[in-house]
């Protein structure tokens, strides 16, 4: 672990109580959210930054591979966040990819419950194809929230008979019913995300009722013919088993499944590119696996 991924960990144990304090007003943890992405996301020089009908942020840095595209699902809980906060980050994997990624607004919670979030992402994959993009050509990706969104969408597709090149998942958010032992495991580890405020996100998000529904927890869905998936998350965040047990998930439908795991990083350790070097580490693998899918995905 790096001395500033160290520090890092102080800082978010003092200063994160404070900003998710307020969840239950939800107009005040979306200003405190975008405050803090404005002050702690890094932005990377030569950002190329386009909004397009149909809510489709087309994000990049540096030149990009004609016809292909990552379409990404930023992550918050589904009540805050948007492109424009994970843009810095975003236009960092582009750069080291050589990819445009297309983040597209899906409509958030407690305003739009589920599943809301699904059928914009739904629209989002139709769109792209309108465009022209093969499904080949296209990488699914998205982080926490928007990671678990991404891997619904994912099982959609392949159930469809139209999967993408590959998909890839920054901690995520797998299940809403809350059944993994990680929540209590890594409850005085995780340095971003208070167990309490994980079970008041999802009362926002969806009905106890549904809480296990593919189309919002993806560990209970169904991956036939499934594409290479890539699955980032931290050993002691509370989150931990969404990923593990997705992995497990995605191997029983036959998927090649890389799992890469940090012994002690906060949740989304990505998106502090240009603070701590972990994140530009895991980032160049992840764009790694990004060429590499579209590459083979010609074959």
């Amino acid at each position: 672990m790096s001395r500033r991924l160290r520090a890092m960990n102080r800082v978010l144990r003092l200063s994160v109580p404070k900003i998710l304090s307020g969840v239950q007003d939800v107009a005040k943890a979306r200003t405190r959210f975008e405050a803090s992405a404005a002050f702690w996301f890094r932005p990377v020089p030569f950002t190329r930054h386009i909004v397009r009908p149909g809510g489709l942020h087309w994000i990049s840095s540096g030149p990009s591979r004609p016809g292909k595209a990552i379409l990404y699902f930023h992550g918050g809980g589904y009540i805050v966040g948007s492109p424009w906060t994970h843009a810095p980050m975003l236009a960092r994997l582009s750069r080291l990819a050589g990819v445009e990624i297309c983040a597209p607004v899906y409509r958030l919670a407690p305003e739009t419950p589920f599943p809301g979030a699904f059928e914009d992402a739904c629209a989002a994959w139709r769109r792209l194809r309108e465009l022209g993009y093969a499904s080949r050509d296209i990488v699914v990706g998205g982080d926490s929230a928007g990671g678990g969104l991404a891997l619904a969408l994912l099982a959609h597709l392949c159930q469809t008979g139209e999967p993408p090149a590959a998909a890839f998942a920054l901690s995520p958010w797998t299940d809403l019913a809350l059944t993994g032992d990680s929540l209590r495991r890594n409850a005085g580890t995780d340095a971003l995300l208070p167990v309490a405020r994980i079970a008041e996100l999802a009362r926002h998000a969806v009905s106890v009722e549904a809480a296990h529904d593919p189309r919002i927890s993806p560990l209970y869905a169904e991956f036939p013919d499934c594409p290479p998936v890539m699955l980032h998350y931290s050993m002691t965040e509370i989150l931990a088993d969404d990923t593990l047990r997705m992995a497990d998930r995605l191997r029983l439908f036959g998927a090649d499944v890389q799992v890469e795991a940090l012994e002690d990083a906060p949740h989304v350790w990505h998106l502090l590119d240009g603070i701590i070097p972990e994140a530009r580490d895991s980032l160049r693998r992840l764009a790694r696996f990004v060429a590499q899918s579209l590459d083979d995905s010609k074959r």
